[in-house]
């Protein structure tokens, strides 16, 4: 029981007067602040300007292997990016194949890849039966965007502290109409857990009945520590344990540098196994002649090798960790009192999942709009945008300055106050 819970109606009416002061001046100052989204700042943007200049002439656009980026080719990806992307993904680098800008739109592809026939199999849609997928949740709302897209049933599996509840999916998977499961392994978005060895381990050893299934690896943030190195979370490679296992075929790994460089001219990268490395070549081969080369040239001479890529990492590092900080402190000083808030504390990625008083998160984003402060919809981290509880809120500290960070989180903080004695005193009656 919260100490909200345990107040009298006489106390919870003089609590939700005071608040309401605090609010109402807060209000008037007409504030537009966003924490909507996990964006990079400018300031982030900026680490990464020489990446624009280092490609700026006809001598300039020959790799050290001789290729000239400007012209058709190399459909895979040039060998230096490439070994860039398998070092940081602890793959052999012919598992690796450079993609586009983004990897949400890679894993759009591969979903339509896996519906329609290609090269291993006839496409699950041939199978003329509903497609269904697993979702951990709270989890990323652009990979259920694309299930939704493709009106893919999406089956909600628990996370925990150390990643998903492993019976719900091994239950789930005896279903051969369950073709896939969506995974943020390190630093999950939003509630920024890693998943341990021991779910790694079960996740490379599933049996599922399906035997289309496909793991879509999502690795956005392994190397987007807020800790130094020693002390950041470990991820255990999925391939190794997946080889041991002969399940290797069901995992589709992605990371790209979207959070590294610049977010809307990036690249992403793909690691599989051989069998799948094939067959996407076979897609690409048909889609397209070659990816942008000149974008890749550019960033693995900024990016250079793994140590450069690291050494660059803790410039993001400095910026973002004191913005966590800072909301960890606000959410401390503010949530102690009422006992309605419980949040994560992650050591990387780009969010702090929060949870308040159930039936409550919608009505906090209303208030937290009204003052000014944009959140991301509540419900938007569970499939169909339907949180069970109405208690979940993911904040995005990265993109606010620090002083426009301290103030959304304390209209944030009290919003999530208001709603919870608003809530009670209704319950009262």
């Amino acid at each position: 029981m919260t100490a909200y819970e345990k107040m009298t109606i006489e106390e919870l009416k003089a609590e939700q007067k005071a608040l309401s002061k605090k609010y109402g001046d807060l209000k008037s100052q007409g504030l537009s602040l966003d924490m909507s989204r996990g964006k990079p700042s400018t300031d982030q943007l900026d680490l990464s300007d020489d990446i624009l200049t280092n490609v700026s002439s006809t001598k300039d656009a020959f790799t050290p292997s001789g290729t000239d980026v400007r012209n058709y080719g190399v459909l895979d990806g040039l060998p230096e990016c490439r070994q860039l992307f398998a070092d940081l993904l602890e793959v052999d680098v012919k598992n690796v194949i450079m993609d586009g800008n983004a990897s949400l739109r890679v894993m759009f592809d591969y979903i339509t890849q896996c519906m329609l026939p290609n090269a291993l199999d006839d496409g699950w849609l041939a199978e003329g039966k509903p497609i269904k997928f697993l979702c951990p949740c709270p989890g990323y709302d652009r990979h259920f965007a694309i299930l939704d897209y493709y009106h893919i049933e999406m089956i909600s599996i628990d996370m925990y502290d150390d990643g998903p509840d492993i019976e719900q999916i091994k239950e789930a998977i005896k279903d051969e109409q369950v073709k896939g499961m969506f995974c943020v392994p390190k630093y999950s978005n939003p509630t920024g857990c890693t998943y341990s060895d021991e779910k790694v381990k079960a996740i490379a050893a599933l049996k599922p009945a399906a035997k289309n299934f496909r793991v879509i690896w999502d690795n956005a943030y392994i190397i987007h520590d807020l800790v130094e190195e020693d002390e950041a979370d470990k991820l255990l490679n999925i391939f190794p344990e997946a080889y041991k296992n002969g399940t290797e075929d069901m995992f589709f790994e992605v990371c790209s540098t979207s959070k590294i460089t610049f977010s809307g001219a990036g690249v992403s990268a793909i690691a599989a196994s051989e069998r799948n490395i094939q067959a996407i070549l076979e897609r690409m081969g048909r889609q397209f002649i070659s990816n942008d080369k000149i974008n890749q040239l550019r960033h693995i001479r900024f990016l250079k090798d793994i140590d450069t890529l690291k050494a660059h990492m803790a410039k993001h590092r400095a910026i973002l960790a004191p913005k966590f900080k800072a909301v960890d402190k606000a959410f401390c000083e503010g949530f102690s009192e009422s006992g309605i808030a419980t949040w994560s504390k992650p050591k990387g990625g780009y969010f702090i999942n929060l949870d308040i008083m159930d039936g409550t998160a919608k009505r906090c984003a209303e208030l937290c709009k009204e003052a000014g402060v944009t959140l991301t919809a509540p419900g938007a981290p569970f499939p169909y945008g339907k949180d069970p509880r109405d208690r979940n809120i993911r904040v995005a500290p990265s993109y606010p300055t620090p002083e426009e960070l301290e103030i959304s989180a304390e209209i944030l903080v009290i919003s999530a106050r208001l709603a919870a004695i608003e809530k009670l005193l209704e319950k009262i009656g």
